[in-house]
């Protein structure tokens, strides 16, 4: 079958004839991908960034968003059949663990997670098991979800945390409207009744971000004019802001357009959160992490996509045209989220 497999760090995956995965286990599942996402995280994977974390055997296929077709399931499976149009949540979990045991399966001791330390789904098939697929309801096709499988679950999944702060009145700031923020103003407007305030440095991704329900959006260019709109719309800075970049600054910018007794949601990575220690006590802010979501919020997510409260905005790319999706992504030409079809 045909994949995208990266062979060294650093160097563009190539395009490569390998063989199809086989069932050799009875909770494998094997899903002929309908999409596949092209995420921030494979730019990261590229780079070497993963290597330490997760440390995969080289070459392997990349590939962490996958939706598409069960074609063969293992003796035990049950919760779907060949035919079924299914999303996969990111990880392969084993049900057996302290994590999964509390329905915290994105943390399972046993996880696999296919396209960072396992072959992924930026190929024709991809092995799974059945604690990953979430079937689908009539209507939704893998092209229009399968970026949701990791971007837009842990948008969500940042949102979901956070809703139960952000009652009216309260204010909700989004650093970065592109593959995960534009879930993430959806998802603050589907589920929350937060003022939501956007700031991007794309006018094109601050249209869209209006369209999905941004009550308010800021234009980026100085930290220090970006941080002085923000206040003022706010009316002293953000109960919570959802920082969806980490990187090129934005991380440091996001303590500053929260209020006292405010949180930053750090999604995005790549950069190096500094604030001094005196700083965090005084104004008693919070910085809290966010990993991808659970099953469970794939579940919530993907009810919400039914309903057409949340919509993936997306550009298509054949499989062949990985290298290009990816320079496109890296370059910020892509609005919301590249999307590969084999």
């Amino acid at each position: 079958m045909k994949s995208v497999r990266l062979h060294s760090y650093g160097n563009n995956p190539t395009i490569d004839e390998v063989a199809e995965p086989t069932v050799t286990g009875p909770w494998d599942v094997i899903v002929d991908i309908g999409a596949a996402g092209v995420c921030r995280t494979d730019l990261h994977i590229i780079e070497g960034q993963w290597d330490p974390i997760q440390h995969p055997s080289l070459p392997y296929i990349l590939g962490h968003e996958n939706a598409g077709w069960v074609r063969e399931v293992g003796s035990a499976v049950h919760n779907v059949k060949a035919g079924d149009t299914v999303i996969m949540h990111p990880l392969t979990s084993c049900g057996l663990c302290p994590a999964c045991r509390i329905g915290q399966d994105s943390h399972c001791e046993n996880a696999t997670f296919p396209g960072i330390n396992a072959n992924g789904g930026m190929a024709q098939q991809l092995l799974t098991n059945a604690r990953a697929v979430v079937k689908l309801q009539d209507g939704l096709q893998p092209v229009d979800v399968a970026a949701l499988a990791d971007a837009g679950l842990t948008a969500y999944h940042a949102v979901r945390k956070a809703a139960g702060e952000l009652f009216p009145g309260t204010h909700a700031v989004v650093i970065g409207a592109g593959g995960l923020g534009h879930i993430g103003i959806q998802s603050l407007a589907a589920i929350t009744s937060a003022t939501i305030t956007v700031v991007d440095r794309s006018e094109e991704a601050l249209e869209l971000a209006r369209s999905l329900g941004a009550h308010h959006t800021v234009l980026s260019t100085t930290d220090d004019e970006v941080e002085k709109q923000v206040l003022d719309i706010t009316g002293g800075g953000a109960h919570i802001a959802f920082d969806f970049v980490g990187e090129r600054g934005a991380e440091l910018l996001a303590p500053r357009l929260i209020r006292n007794r405010g949180s930053h949601y750090v999604i995005g990575y790549g950069g190096e959160i500094r604030l001094q220690t005196i700083e965090i006590i005084s104004r008693e802010i919070n910085v809290v992490g966010n990993l991808v979501g659970t099953y469970n919020d794939l579940v919530e997510l993907m009810a919400l996509t039914s309903q057409g409260r949340v919509k993936l905005h997306t550009a298509v790319y054949p499989l062949d045209h990985a290298v290009d999706a990816l320079a496109d992504l890296d370059a910020g030409r892509l609005v919301g989220r590249g999307i590969l079809v084999p």
